[in-house]
């Protein structure tokens, strides 16, 4: 497996381009499959978690076609489709579900797996089955896999979510695109995710209004067309980039990025003592003063503090002045990335869902783990400002979120290299 290696103490200098966001990629494609005309995507970013999603389609019966070394894709389902999503290609991503919603509204029946085997409990699958039923589904699990019809076709309803599910969200609206009458949505996910999808299925002919409030309104119409619609920014990889100067030191222009889609976290930042410019580029980052200031942080759905860039941001405050408490309310287990960290130097404190770090002048390089995608960037970042050399072992799990983190990182001046595995 490959590994990276980063030599710190290096300050940085320059622009980095913010890719199209990979959730957004995820939900956009399986939309595909709700007409027989093509729909292109323009800003699309080149992960293996599209490569993953591209193949899932393809054996649905897609036509799908990178154009312009990776950054379009274009789809066409104007023949018949394959109604069955088999495990060997969603075991490899959670996204895969998100064809549930589309192929039922399609085909009226859906048979996909459960990534990774789970048990419907143990992820919150049960929203998104819920919300389906309520349109007038019929849900089973059979042998690890979830098998759905709509024998009398989708029927508007009103589906009231527990919580503010995106999967869900994203799944359900999909669906009501083309049933019969209204759906009304509430406690719906108010991601730039959700708005980016909405805002595509619009452009294909649905009738969409509400998104990005918390309560969605869908009207069902017979069909939609094809559309070209671009990926918004990856506000994820947006922050994470954010957070590199505030870290090794300097100056970066993070190229396409917005407030809008990451107001929380930048207002971390300035509380931390970085400045933050909105410019017509994009965002410009500098640390104010040395050293960044400790500051809390609570995980919340959007727009508060995304849990996806929880990890990066621990990784900052171990270079801060002060004590910083950390609280995770989103997913459970996220703080395997402190264990490695604190390999490095780090001191930090794990109770359950809170992590409280006390904030060190420096970190040394060590070997270290990636556990899952966002603890692997988080050791990288960490390794900026580390004394030595540090080297992120099992980064395959990078490959799925941050396209070729090593040119964007090495551009503007970081010592960081990819090492191929043996």
């Amino acid at each position: 497996m490959d590994s990276i290696i980063i030599r710190g103490g290096r300050p940085l200098s320059g622009d980095i381009e913010i890719a199209g966001a990979k959730n957004a990629a995820l939900a956009l494609m399986p939309a595909a499959l709700l007409s027989e005309e093509p729909l292109t995507l323009t800003n699309t970013p080149r992960l293996s978690d599209i490569a993953t999603m591209t193949t899932l389609l393809q054996s649905l019966g897609a036509e799908v076609s990178a154009l312009q070394d990776g950054r379009v894709q274009a789809m066409a389902c104007h023949g018949e489709v394959n109604h069955v999503a088999e495990y060997d290609i969603v075991r490899k991503m959670r996204a895969s579900n998100l064809v549930l919603g589309p192929l039922l509204a399609r085909t009226g029946r859906a048979v996909v797996s459960l990534p990774g085997g789970c048990a419907i409990g143990a992820r919150p699958m049960d929203i998104h089955i819920q919300g389906l039923e309520a349109l007038g589904a019929e849900v089973a699990l059979e042998d690890g896999y979830l098998h759905a019809t709509a024998p009398r076709g989708l029927t508007g309803a009103r589906v009231e979510f527990p919580f503010a599910s995106v999967g869900a969200t994203e799944n359900v609206m999909m669906a009501a695109t083309l049933a019969r009458g209204t759906t009304v949505m509430t406690n719906t996910a108010r991601e730039p995710e959700i708005v980016d999808l909405a805002t595509c299925l619009r452009r294909m002919g649905a009738r969409i209004s509400g998104d990005g409030t918390g309560e969605i309104t869908v009207e069902g119409v017979d069909r939609l067309h094809g559309a070209t619609h671009p990926v918004v920014a990856d506000r994820i990889e947006l922050g994470t980039y954010m957070l590199a100067p505030v870290i090794a030191g300097g100056e970066v222009t993070c190229l396409g990025g917005r407030l809008d889609l990451i107001g929380a976290f930048a207002e971390k930042l300035d509380e931390a003592g970085v400045q933050v410019q909105e410019t017509a580029r994009g965002l410009h980052l500098a640390r104010r003063n040395g050293r960044p200031r400790a500051v809390d942080v609570t995980t919340a759905p959007f727009p508060g503090f995304p849990t996806d860039l929880q990890a990066q941001m621990m990784a900052m405050l171990c270079f801060a002045e002060g004590t910083s408490v950390l609280e995770e309310r989103i997913f459970e287990n996220r703080f395997m990335h402190a264990p490695e960290l604190t390999r490095m130097g780090a001191e930090i404190e794990v109770q359950g869902g809170t992590a409280t770090v006390q904030g060190v002048a420096g970190l040394k390089g060590a070997p270290v783990m990636a556990t899952d995608l966002r603890a692997s960037v988080s050791l990288i970042l960490a390794g900026l400002a580390a004394e030595g050399e540090t080297q992120v072992n099992r980064v395959y799990h990078l490959d799925r979120g941050y396209e070729a983190v090593e040119d964007k990182l090495g551009g503007v001046g970081a010592d960081i290299e990819r090492v191929p595995g043996r």
